[in-house]
């Protein structure tokens, strides 16, 4: 469950960092209009631009933190518990090895 978590994490900070550089494309792009109107929606999109990196650094750092609470998690419970992680991982070797020994 954790995995898929930071998993669906990742994805949404990938998704959050295409759509903060196509709007600064958009930008870049309608840089020689001109006008009022324009000209607010302009200030008014680079502000949310600003906030939306804000936010998405502080999302990033928090997914790290988590990325990494959970390889200690897993290093330690390893470290505690040697022969059921190598049981553990010879299992799943096992069922890799026969999911692909029947295609």
């Amino acid at each position: 469950m954790a995995t898929e978590e930071l998993t669906a994490q990742e994805k949404l900070v990938a998704d959050m960092k295409a759509v903060i550089s196509d709007a600064e494309e958009v930008l870049k792009a309608t840089a020689d209009q001109t006008g009022e109107k324009i000209a607010s929606l302009r200030a008014r999109v680079q502000e949310r631009l600003q906030a939306a990196r804000a936010r998405l650094a502080a999302a990033e750092a928090v997914l790290v933190e988590k990325t990494k609470a959970a390889a200690r998690a897993t290093d330690a419970y390893v470290h505690e518990n040697p022969w059921k992680a190598v049981g553990i991982a010879a299992g799943i070797g096992f069922l890799v090895g026969f999911i692909l020994g029947r295609r």
